[in-house]
């Protein structure tokens, strides 16, 4: 991993010094595989408008060294403490839904969301047994959906 880590590290810095940007990447290998931490005067504008940019870098990233990097392994780019808010957000939304969910036993639909957010969803509804969580649409629209398993209504 600390190759592929060390050149989507200098690809990055590459492309952030030809835009004129005051960025530093700063790395770590984390259970997923390699967190890259972007810092400097410019950061900001990476997690402006809910982190669209900051999104686009990770995912420019992991299509380029996607086969570089060992199966099950990705890229991860943060700034400014970002994903960590990011996370605790979403943590908290479903298991709101989730709560919304059992008193009412209507389904919840989320607004469209990166496939990394539904994960997170998915992830942290996945040990509550009365629960289903499906992701639907395509492309940009897609959704998630939590709801009652059949057995449970």
């Amino acid at each position: 991993m600390d190759q592929s880590c060390e050149q989507a590290t200098s690809f990055l810095a590459t492309i952030f010094d030809s835009a004129g940007l005051v960025l530093t990447i700063v790395t770590e290998d984390s259970p997923d595989g390699c967190r890259l931490t972007i810092e400097g005067a410019d950061a900001d504008l990476l997690i402006s408008q809910g982190g669209e940019l900051l999104e686009a870098v990770q995912h420019l990233l992991n299509q380029v060294f996607v086969r570089e990097l060992p199966r099950g392994r990705r890229l991860v780019c943060d700034a400014l403490g970002f994903r960590a808010t990011r996370e605790a957000e979403l943590r908290a939304m479903a298991n709101h839904a989730a709560e919304r969910v059992r008193s009412t036993g209507a389904p919840f639909n989320f607004g469209p969301m990166t496939a990394n957010e539904r994960r997170l969803i998915h992830l942290t509804l996945a040990d509550a047994g009365d629960l289903f969580t499906e992701s639907v649409g395509e492309g940009a629209a897609r959704k998630l959906r939590v709801s009652l398993k059949k057995s449970a209504v």
